[in-house]
């Protein structure tokens, strides 16, 4: 059975039994300590930065659009549980959040990218989202523009920043997924299937960012349309938000 979860969108666990069916909510066990097989399926509750319900802190983080997560203290590789994890017949039904006082943001269906037989299990998930564009990691940073014949294909290259979505996530929870230059809301003009979505769009010019770089989304990053994202590139440097602004207001 395939669950319809929405990426980018908040869940409680209540929210998550209620949406698989379950007629009593569980108030313990697997469901509060990372992972639970359910009827098949693993849903997985990953927090980055935080410590579990255990009292463990795993250095679980984003990589690009690919999440590093470590499975449960004393798990093994040879475990049935973790050869179930890493099967790419089984789905895994993701969700983040960066505090105990958060709900879960869904991420995706993850897929095993490969794996450590370390104790704990270290795992790399990459997502397959087979029926929807992932507004969480949205590839949306066009960092250089050259000039093609027509019909010719054109490579994007991505900002992996920018890509980051536990960093998006910060940037949206501050300002929202309004656009910060002409206040348009997908939501409102889409109704259900424009929930969540928004660009993000890099203050920090890409010239500066080295790997060092350390990405403060507050500051940073900000929620943009994508006509409006698009035109912010029309220039490099890019314009700056304010400039866009000016622009817009003083079109004749």
């Amino acid at each position: 059975m395939i669950y319809k979860f929405t990426c980018g969108k908040s869940y409680t666990r209540k929210d998550i039994f209620r949406i698989i069916g379950l007629l009593e909510y569980p108030e313990g066990g697997n469901w509060y300590t990372g992972y639970k097989n359910h009827e098949g399926d693993f849903f997985i509750f990953c927090n980055m930065g935080i410590p579990g319900r255990t009292g463990h802190d795993y250095n679980n983080h984003f990589l690009g659009d690919i999440l590093v997560w470590f499975a449960k203290g004393n798990s093994k590789i040879d475990q049935p549980e973790i050869q179930k994890l890493i099967n790419p017949e089984v789905k895994k039904y993701i969700f983040i959040r960066s505090s105990n006082k958060e709900a879960f943001k869904y991420v995706g269906l993850g897929k095993a990218k490969s794996f450590e037989e370390s104790s704990p299990v270290k795992i790399i998930w990459e997502f397959i989202d087979e029926d929807e564009v992932n507004p969480v990691r949205l590839a949306e940073e066009v960092t250089e523009t050259e000039t093609y014949l027509e019909g010719a294909t054109q490579p994007i290259k991505v900002n992996v920043y920018e890509r980051n979505p536990h960093a998006r996530q910060k940037c949206i929870e501050h300002y929202g997924v309004i656009c910060q230059v002409c206040k348009f809301s997908f939501k409102k003009v889409y109704g259900a299937i424009g929930e969540a979505y928004i660009h993000v769009h890099h203050l920090k010019p890409l010239s500066e960012i080295g790997k060092e770089y350390e990405l403060d989304p507050i500051k940073d990053l900000r929620p943009v349309c994508a006509n409006c994202h698009a035109m912010l590139h029309r220039k490099k440097p890019a314009y700056t938000i304010d400039e866009l602004k000016y622009i817009i207001r003083n079109n004749d």
